[in-house]
């Protein structure tokens, strides 16, 4: 009865899918807005996470109150007990299995309440698809989506708040199938391998399950069972005129040893020994800054900060790194996020790390050879700290230094650790199953950091 109940689901929604998507505009996105539409699918598994008693006829004569069972549940192969239900002569005692099967009681309905816990990667399991969402708060670049895929397949939805991977089991992603008696179980990985020198987050790879249950008892004639799955919950650290310093985000010097977790924000200021005055006119420039995995500046690896006279050229790619205005002109101050070299990331647990800028004085008024330039993302345009933006219009080029070397010094900062170790348990994934019906729509890329998502549109081919 079980596997005839399964089927007939199975078809019913195929059915209800296929209308969809055959009404639909190919295969696009057939949502406007999928976080609001996520939100409502939640809402609607939420409500059906409690198994509520079977629907009861209504009597106009007063009976005794009927005894409330399930609509369903879901039962093992190996506690099916259809042997018994066949047909024989004569009659015998109801063996207690089936008493116990036929006259279980609902478990009593409970109140909402339950705690919210906060969701960075979650799944959604159908009976034909796939979806998974996580929230780009994880992530400190911009491009992490381009490193992002379930199994094979990248990421082809984007939304201020999250990466959307929605995709069709037909699709080729790299799904793996297993069946057994119980359940038809169909997994994937969500994969997280960024490239480039440099990682501001560690690769990850996330194994995901959808079980889809093969048996049920049904408790009300007609009724077929929905599909009922959970949510994934990832509870995803010399002499010199001038000299470098670790600060907090308060602005006061950290002494010390300072270990850092990867994307934590750190700031650095540049500034002359024992905040050494000088004349009214002048004022600290940094040209250049980079990072190395060893004390000697010439050392490598080395990834660059800032360069080109005064750019912060890494706030291109993450917007932690930009200057920060301070007390006086005579110090400058930047920010940037922790990051680790790649090449020994799987080498240890930790990374020492060193800072190594080139630092000048100059006149008060910035120039393309002088000057402190943070890249807004928001406008997508190069401001300067104090002065004209159109100092920081070279950024884009190559500006040049008008500056003699004997004015200029590299000072190397003190040492930070970023630590790579992991504090988390094991994550456990609870897929959720439901199928539902919308109208079709097309999808609205609102944010304009997410402009690179509109590609997608072009090689997705579904009512997404």
């Amino acid at each position: 009865m079980g596997l005839v109940h399964a089927g007939l689901l199975f078809l019913l929604c195929c059915s209800a899918y296929r209308y969809a998507f055959s009404s639909g505009a190919g295969y696009g996105p057939f949502v406007q807005d999928p976080e609001l539409e996520w939100a409502r699918m939640e809402t609607v598994i939420d409500e059906e996470r409690t198994q509520a008693p079977a629907p009861r006829a209504q009597f106009k004569d007063a009976l005794p109150e009927a005894k409330k069972v399930p609509q369903y549940r879901i039962v093992s192969t190996s506690k099916d007990q259809k042997a018994l239900f066949k047909p024989e002569k004569g009659s015998r005692p109801l063996p207690n299995s089936v008493k116990s099967m036929l006259l279980v009681t609902a478990a009593p309905e409970t109140e909402g309440g339950q705690t919210t816990r906060r969701k960075l990667v979650e799944i959604l399991c159908h009976v034909d698809r796939m979806y998974v969402r996580i929230r780009r708060e994880v992530f400190k670049t911009t491009d992490a989506y381009k490193y992002l895929k379930l199994g094979t397949c990248p990421v082809n939805q984007g939304t201020k708040a999250h990466y959307y991977l929605l995709y069709l089991l037909k699709n080729d992603c790299g799904y793996k199938r297993e069946s057994n008696a119980d359940y038809l179980s169909i997994s994937n990985v969500l994969r997280y391998n960024p490239t480039g020198p440099i990682l501001r987050e560690m690769p990850f790879n996330i194994p995901l399950q959808c079980k889809y249950p093969r048996l049920f008892h049904s408790y009300k004639v007609g009724f077929y069972p929905i599909l009922k799955g959970g949510t994934v919950y990832k509870a995803l650290q010399p002499k010199s005129s001038f000299m470098l310093t670790s600060q907090d985000a308060s602005g006061n010097e950290i002494t010390g040893a300072k270990t850092y977790t990867l994307g934590q924000l750190m700031y650095f200021e540049a500034k002359r020994p024992d905040n050494t005055a000088s004349s009214g006119d002048q004022r600290m420039y940094i040209n250049k800054c980079f990072m190395t995995a060893s004390q000697d500046p010439n050392s490598s690896p080395k990834y660059a900060i800032i360069d080109n006279q005064g750019c912060m050229i890494d706030g291109k790619l993450n917007a932690q790194s930009k200057f920060l205005t301070g007390s006086s002109k005579m110090t400058q101050r930047f920010s940037v996020g922790a990051f680790i070299f790649k090449d020994t990331a799987s080498s240890s647990s930790t990374q020492q790390l060193y800072m190594h800028c080139d630092i000048s004085l100059g006149k008060l008024t910035p120039t393309p050879s002088s000057k402190a330039c943070s890249y807004d993302p928001a406008t997508k345009k190069w401001k300067e700290l104090y002065g004209d933006d159109s100092v920081c219009a070279c950024c884009e080029s190559s500006c040049s230094s008008s500056q003699p070397r004997a004015s200029r010094n590299m000072v190397s900062g003190p040492s930070w650790t970023v630590d790579l170790s992991r504090k988390d348990g094991p994550v456990e994934f609870y897929p959720r199953m439901k199928s539902f019906d919308t109208d079709t729509d097309t999808f609205s890329l609102e944010d304009p950091d997410m402009a690179e998502h509109k590609d997608f549109l072009n090689f997705w081919d579904h009512d997404y």
